[in-house]
């Protein structure tokens, strides 16, 4: 999740720091970018707009239109409109996230509307299997002699770098 101001300083610091975002299947925040493109009661197509979009593209996320679209900030001030600028952005090869919804009736005390993106989980049964040797069996005085042997037999004396004691482990 992000915040940008109104010098776009997470969008700059994102777009510095894209080696590192690898494996990004969501992005959303307050990208502070008031454009046309998903907001269509404001007139102008703003100049931040291509390198959210730019980014977004090479991270492999879309622009994911809400389910209900409308305002993601209610303005503080009678004498502006509520705008556009909370947004979200996924992976569409990613089967498990969705589109998101905005709840405006949950937005009390900030002046965001939250953004809710539904993740499908998908039931799975791990089979797990646990190995044990019985305390004081026949069995675990075999495993330990076996242990004690294969590491008494190994060849340590030509350990001398790394890549020798990696043979020596192999």
């Amino acid at each position: 999740m992000t915040y940008s101001d109104d010098n776009q300083s997470a969008l700059h610091f994102l777009n510095r720091n894209i080696i590192d975002l690898n494996n990004t299947v969501v992005m959303t925040g307050n990208f502070n970018i008031r454009d046309n493109d998903w907001d269509p009661n404001y007139p102008h197509h703003s100049v931040h707009t291509e390198d959210l979009l730019t980014l977004a593209e090479s991270l492999g996320l879309d622009l994911s239109p809400p389910i209900n679209p409308g305002p993601t900030r209610f303005a503080d001030n009678p004498h502006d409109t509520n705008s556009v600028i909370d947004l979200a952005f996924i992976n569409p090869n990613n089967s498990g996230f969705g589109q998101h919804s905005l709840h405006p009736e949950l937005h009390r005390p900030s002046d965001h509307v939250p953004l809710i993106i539904e993740v499908s989980i998908n039931k799975t049964n791990i089979d797990n299997f646990f190995w044990s040797i019985s305390k004081d069996s026949e069995e675990k005085k075999n495993f330990i002699k076996a242990i004690t042997d294969d590491t008494l037999a190994l060849d340590t004396s030509n350990i001398t770098s790394k890549e020798n004691l990696e043979a020596v482990v192999q």
